[in-house]
Formats: structure tokens, C-alpha cells, sequence
């Protein structure tokens, strides 16, 4: 998997925005998240799920590390790594 996938997945920033008739830099309402997730267009339903999905990331302001220690732990008795 590559390291910078999220930079591989928006390949247009702000289509959401605009398919929604949301003004970029303001937030997109729930009740309309809901609906184009709903949609019949597939495209909408995966920007959609992308927006979701990266909703749920740790945001810095300015950049910056995740501090060691936190975020997610690997449940105890399983390894984190591929065997």
C-alpha cells in the first residue's frame, strides 16, 4: 500500500463541494452527506465515502507528528503486523 494514498485519491479537491453547491471552506451539512450518499451516481457515493473516511483522521493545523502513544493500539494477544 503506498504511503500517500489520500494524495492519490483527491484527484479533484472541492468536486464534492461543488456537486453539493456548498461553497468551499464551509462545512458540508449532514442532511446533505446523507442524501448524495444515497445517490444514484457512483462517483458521488464514493466522494462521499472518501469525505467520510477522511473526516475521521487527526487534523493539524499546521502539519506536525501524531504523538507516540496515541491513536490506535493493536488489540492485546494479536500482532499489528502481516504474518
Amino acid at each position: 500500500m503506498a504511503n500517500k494514498w489520500i494524495s492519490g485519491a483527491i484527484k479533484h479537491p472541492g468536486a464534492l463541494h461543488r456537486a453539493l453547491g456548498v461553497p468551499e471552506g464551509e462545512k458540508i451539512p449532514a442532511k446533505k452527506m446523507a442524501k448524495a450518499a444515497k445517490s444514484s451516481n457512483p462517483h458521488m457515493r464514493k466522494m462521499v465515502a472518501l469525505a467520510h473516511t477522511l473526516k475521521g483522521f487527526h487534523h493539524h493545523a499546521h502539519g506536525g507528528h501524531v504523538v507516540e502513544g496515541h491513536g490506535h493500539k493493536p488489540h492485546a494477544g494479536r500482532s499489528h503486523r502481516k504474518r
